[in-house]
């Protein structure tokens, strides 16, 4: 077999040989690398090799491929052709040199190994062509505005690198001990194998940092494989220790090596993340003369916003992606976003609930690291204290408002947007988390409502699921896990992240438990990634540097780590971040347009729907009916001002007099006229007026004024304007004239200045003219028919009706009935024998009344007696002062004269007549009021209202109701809807 091998490769040598076309060079031999020039050549001369030293040549095609990196040079060998015969030394020098052969046929194979394993590595993480619509476009110009050159120079050189190798020289020493261990047998010849196929597959690997540490890691466990194998063999078991602790002692070196490379790729990244926000600033300045764009993740967070206040009808549901956390009650589902965030933004608390609503945050990349919520413009400083304190406040303030008196949780989204350098772009639904026990100062339904909120986010077939258990508990306790298998039972959406991994290493027996956690084989749920973070140490106080920091060196000095039983890419909140956030763009790359056509199609049909029912009208949404009705509303009121003065003073009077004329009647007039003499009656009408004026006619007269312009608000409001009238506004416009009517308060000042006016008013007893004189008797007539028809009307309520009604219509009189009306027949008679009867009947008058009766077999009660005598002596006393009425019209001559030989006294008259002008007078002052001041500020109240209305959502809501303003409210929500869902998939597409 290597003879055949060896004739091969002399052909071949000597077609190299023979295509050099006279120019004098090396031969192609000597070109080959020296351990492929002894096997493709074995007469050459190997004895005369120098062997060089064992090293590992640094990639020219590096991660770091700027870096002047020095070749590995061989050494010059002079060759020549050996006769046939001395073709023995050249395989005695093969026996005697196989642990050269060893060595370095391990290392080649165990790099065939390494690109092998990083092709799978490869594939599991996301394909970086896919991130470039990640980088905005100003990123790609940063060549002109940054000297690469200047950077590069501060990079390390190659020899600051080569500090960084590990000793390869000890790992060959290492490696050598192993030589007395392996047999002649299929070890090197596996090797020589792997040499020949390592060696070609090696030029087409991939270079790379990170390929660099993967295959010097390859190599460690390749060699660590055999010196186990080795170990097999022996039989001493000293050596087998001493072996093992040299491998150990290789795997923490080529750790430490991997962490330096880590540390130097955290500070080019750091460095490249102070650029982006050098950038970003310059940009926002205005440097580069172009209008900033809204950046995409902010497009996307408004859909979502407008689709949360959108009630999801006509089929057409919110199927958009967002991330959802959901975990167990302090399972560290808070701190996992707060490191996402790079901000303690969230309010904490020991043990209790503090989550109490769901809180969207939107997560997007600025040159300031700051937080503001949607529906407000202060921005808070996540890089200040006192800013944060601030925000977890408001936090707290938000989720305690929105639950609603006897629950402990509430379904209203708090809207939340966070921006700085380096975030990934996403937006994240933190929920309350999952309790399996209702405590005291709890609702009964709190268990309920929180599943019934986390299966309506997690319901969505395009949400990602983040699941957080908490990894210092048992996981049998977990809740959570449960119902995530049942909302995604393949696992095509969720990952699953184990928190406080520092405390389950501490207070887990077997660390293999946690290793089954990670790979998903102690859950039943499955996931399409598992990860382990570490979020502090329990305190409160503690930043998010430190976290990280904290963070860094568990999973440094962890035996999960360096056991293998974790794997790197499944550690750091940094991990997670970048793949939560790569599979929220791929989700939503994938079903943005079918929800766009759902929308499209949705509007389709509210739009025939619209056209079918209301054809004629325009499609006025809530608010844009609201503005129409407002503007109703402020014309009417306006219309107030244009009242007639003659209009006003009409119905205060009217209104006034209907208020206090039984007052007068039964207070001033009755009592006065049943004075002896005319002075006796005009001193009791006088003190009367005076104590009326004092105590209650101002105020009465400020009350008829509000009453009448309520009455004429209302009028003006609820009118009906024909054809144009919308019976929509109706509610509003009750609603709005009711808190009117609440808030206006009439002037204080009013009653004092009108109580001295109406006190000169009735002061005054001259009736100047017979035109006043005539005037008042008219008014005293008509007030005191009024009285007499309603005096009339109560008796015949209290005695039934008379002989012809009993004819005509075939009625009767009930018992009391004819009990009455024998008792006012009987009163009647006394009437009519003293016709200057007293307003009261004397005790004796009633003991007549009542044996009079009785002697007809009519027993009668005393008190019924005297509540019928008051309503006929009324009857009497009204019939007489209409009488006298009549007879001082043609007393106008006498009351000039003052009475003055006459037996006719008309002080009656005077009364009315003042009074009358009284409210002639009270009514022009309050008219003056009311045009003047009260109409002003009315408008101002009604002002004040509707701009009360128009900031109260819920109010307008529950206002304008209806199918049409629905109809109208759906239809705007789904176009806007759309057409943001179409400007988002444009940018997408541009930034792809």
């Amino acid at each position: 077999m290597w003879r055949t091998r060896a004739a091969a490769a002399c052909i071949i040598c000597r077609s190299l040989a023979n295509s050099s076309y006279g120019i004098k060079r090396k031969s192609p031999l000597q070109n080959l690398h020296l351990v492929s020039r002894s096997i493709h050549h074995p007469c050459y001369p190997s004895a005369k090799f120098q062997r060089p030293p064992l090293r590992i040549s640094i990639q020219q095609f590096s991660s770091l491929n700027r870096l002047p990196l020095h070749k590995t040079k061989l050494l010059n060998v002079k060759h020549g052709y050996q006769s046939h015969r001395n073709f023995w030394l050249a395989r005695l020098a093969s026996r005697l040199l196989r642990v050269r052969y060893l060595i370095l046929g391990s290392a080649v194979g165990g790099g065939y190994t390494a690109k092998k394993t990083y092709e799978q590595w490869k594939d599991m993480i996301p394909d970086l062509e896919d991130y470039k619509w990640i980088v905005p476009d100003f990123i790609w110009e940063l060549d002109e505005l940054v000297d690469i050159e200047k950077l590069l120079k501060a990079l390390p050189d190659a020899d600051d690198l080569a500090k960084l190798m590990p000793d390869f020289e000890k790992i060959g020493e290492s490696l050598a001990s192993l030589k007395g261990f392996l047999s002649p047998g299929s070890p090197g010849e596996t090797a020589f194998r792997a040499t020949d196929q390592g060696y070609d597959n090696d030029k087409q690997f991939k270079k790379g940092l990170l390929g660099e540490l993967i295959l010097l890691q390859q190599q460690i466990q390749q060699h660590e494989e055999e010196a186990r194998r080795a170990a097999g063999f022996s039989s001493q078991q000293k050596r087998k220790v001493s072996d093992k602790e040299k491998i150990d002692q290789l795997q923490e070196e080529l750790l430490r090596t991997q962490l330096k490379y880590q540390r130097m790729l955290e500070r080019l990244e750091k460095e490249n993340k102070e650029l982006r926000k050098l950038v970003l600033q310059r940009d926002e300045k205005g440097i580069h003369q172009r209008k900033l764009k809204k950046s995409l993740i902010d497009m996307y967070s408004e859909v979502l916003d407008i689709l949360s206040d959108y009630d999801a009808s006509y089929n057409t549901q919110d199927h958009l992606p967002r991330v959802v956390v959901v975990g167990d009650q302090s399972a560290g589902k808070t701190s996992v976003l707060e490191m996402i965030a790079q901000a303690r933004i969230f309010p904490r608390g020991s043990g209790e609930m503090m989550t109490r609503s769901p809180v969207k945050v939107t997560l997007s990349e600025g040159p300031h690291h700051v937080a503001l919520f949607k529906d407000s413009s202060r921005e808070f400083d996540l890089t200040k204290e006192e800013d944060l304190a601030a925000l977890r406040n408001e936090i707290e303030i938000r989720m305690r408002n929105s639950v609603k008196e006897g629950c402990t949780v509430s379904t209203e989204t708090i809207s939340l947007s966070v921006k700085g350098p380096g975030l990934q772009r996403m937006v994240l639904v933190d929920l309350p988390g999952v309790i399996s026990t209702v405590t005291s100062g709890m609702a009964p339904d709190t268990k309920e409502t929180i599943f019934s909120i986390s299966k309506a986010y997690m319901q969505n077939p395009n949400a990602i699921i983040l699941c957080i258990q908490d990894g210092s508990v048992d996981a049998e306790r977990s809740i959570v896990t449960d119902l995530v298998s049942q909302m995604d039972p393949q696992g095509k959406r969720t990952i699953f992240v184990l928190t406080k991994v520092d405390l389950a290493e501490k207070n887990v027996a077997s660390p293999n438990r946690i290793q089954q956690i990670i790979e998903g084989k102690l859950f039943p749920m499955k996931a399409l990634g598992y990860f382990a973070v570490v979020t502090g140490k329990g305190n409160s106080s503690e930043s998010i540097e430190s976290i990280k920091e904290y963070e860094e060196e568990f999973f440094q000095n962890s035996k999960l780590l360096k056991t293998s039983m974790l794997k790197a890419h499944q550690v750091t909140t940094k991990n997670l971040s970048l793949a939560v956030s790569d599979c929220f763009w791929k989700m939503v790359r994938e079903s943005v347009e079918q929800q766009a056509d759902a929308f499209k199609a949705t509007r389709f049909n509210l739009e025939t729907e619209w056209k079918n029912n209301y054809p004629r009208l325009r499609e006025l949404d809530r608010n844009e009916l609201f503005e129409k009705a407002k503007n109703e509303i402020l014309d009417e009121v306006i219309s107030l001002t244009q009242v007639t003065p003659k209009h006003w003073e009409e119905m205060l009077e009217k209104t006034l007099w209907e208020r206090v004329s039984t007052h007068v009647i039964e207070n001033i007039y009755l009592p006065a006229a049943q004075t002896a003499n005319s002075g006796t009656f005009n001193t009791t009408v006088d003190i009367k007026l005076k104590q009326w004026t004092d105590k209650q006619l101002p105020n009465k007269a400020v009350e008829v004024a509000w009453e009448t312009l309520q009455e004429e608000f209302s009028r003006f409001m609820t009118e009906k304007k024909g054809k144009e009238h919308d019976d929509i506004f109706d509610k509003l416009k009750q609603a709005v004239k009711e808190e009117t009517i609440k808030r206006h308060k009439w002037n204080e000042r009013a009653e004092d200045s009108l109580r001295v006016i109406q006190h000169n008013a009735l002061e005054d007893r001259s009736i100047s003219d017979k035109q006043q004189w005539d005037a008042a008797i008219h008014f005293m007539e008509e007030t005191l028919q009024s009285r007499l028809k309603d005096t009339e009307s109560v008796i015949e309520d209290m005695v039934g009706p008379d002989w012809k009604k009993r004819w005509l219509h075939w009625v009767g009189r009930t018992k009391e009935q004819n009990i009455r009306n024998e008792t006012k027949n009987e009163l009647e008679k006394l009437i009519k024998c003293n016709e200057d009867h007293p307003a009261y009947l004397a005790n004796d008058e009633v003991t007549t009344v009542r044996k009079n009766l009785e002697a007809r077999g009519v027993a009668v009660d005393p008190c019924l007696i005297k509540d019928t005598w008051h309503q006929i002596y009324r009857r009497y006393f009204l019939k007489s002062a209409l009488n006298h009425c009549n007879l001082c019209r043609r007393g106008f001559y006498y009351y000039q004269r003052h009475f003055v030989d006459s037996e006719l006294e008309c002080n009656d008259i005077v009364l009315f007549w003042r009074i009358q002008r009284m409210l002639a007078i009270t009514a022009n002052t309050l008219r003056q009021q009311l045009t003047n001041t009260e109409v002003r500020r009315l408008e101002k109240n009604v002002k004040e209202v509707l701009e009360d209305f128009a900031e109260d959502n819920e109010k307008k809501v529950m206002l304008l109701t209806g199918k049409r303003v629905q109809l109208a409210e759906d239809l705007k929500k789904v176009r806007e809807i759309q057409e943001k869902l179409e400007a988002f998939i444009e940018a997408l597409h541009q930034e792809k």
